[in-house]
């Protein structure tokens, strides 16, 4: 039942996210704006079902976790599986609330390269942005969730790093760093944006495997929690 509850949470949590964060980029187009609805999603979970879940709600921070043996093979499959699912519940009611309005469904705030891209951006360069982007995005998850001390404003820390990394990413890649957010609006959206999704999915994955290998080598010794001293 535990576990179930940290699904339902992951579930939650992401279709939150995407609906908040996928909504803000279709209906203002707002750099800032798109950056802060995300960002402002993570402290709406962080706070809510943070203490279910951990809200993950991201397969890249939950292989980060798995890979650094925070998170079990079950639980991963589980919250990977509560991830996709909660990203499509999200897509559906953002299609669902546009298609009440004047507005067009033909996007949903799905991710692109090349033709799909405001700058343009390569493949290559697409791939490469969304590996920085979501090294940097989940590097900084590994260190602020590290120690008890922190748990206060990990959540704030991790809200304002997603928002850091759409300032730069949004131009490039309508930034990704989220397998589940990305792969959903592709899927409702059909066309060029399915095709291109496998960068979306590969790239962040690739990103999170490199900032959690990148954490065991320099940061995990430095994190453990030392035993207090003995009082004479």
């Amino acid at each position: 039942m535990q576990q179930l509850k940290k699904y339902i949470a992951e579930f939650m949590g992401t279709g939150i996210l995407v609906l908040f964060g996928c909504g803000a980029a279709v209906l203002t187009g707002d750099i800032l704006l798109i950056s802060l609805a995300f960002g402002l999603s993570i402290i709406v979970g962080a706070y809510t079902i943070g203490k279910i879940s951990g809200c993950h709600v991201n397969p890249a921070v939950s292989l980060a976790m798995f890979i650094n043996g925070k998170l079990s093979l079950k639980d991963f499959i589980g919250y990977v599986i509560a991830q996709i699912a909660g990203a499509f519940a999200g897509s559906g009611l953002l299609y669902a609330i546009l298609s009440c309005t004047k507005l067009s469904t033909e996007h949903l705030g799905e991710n692109g390269f090349e033709a799909l891209s405001g700058t343009g951006i390569s493949m290559v360069g697409a791939i490469l942005v969304e590996i920085i982007l979501t090294f940097v995005f989940i590097y900084v998850i590994l260190n602020v969730t590290a120690k008890k001390e922190h748990s206060n404003i990990a959540g704030i820390i991790i809200a304002l790093t997603l928002a850091f990394v759409h300032m730069v990413g949004i131009a490039l890649t309508g930034t990704s760093v989220n397998p589940a957010r990305s792969l959903a609006p592709a899927v409702l959206v059909g066309g060029e944006a399915l095709k291109q999704v496998w960068v979306f999915i590969v790239a962040p994955l690739v990103g999170a495997a490199v900032a959690a290998c990148t954490y065991k080598l320099l940061n995990a010794s430095y994190d453990v929690e030392k035993p207090a001293k003995a009082k004479k």
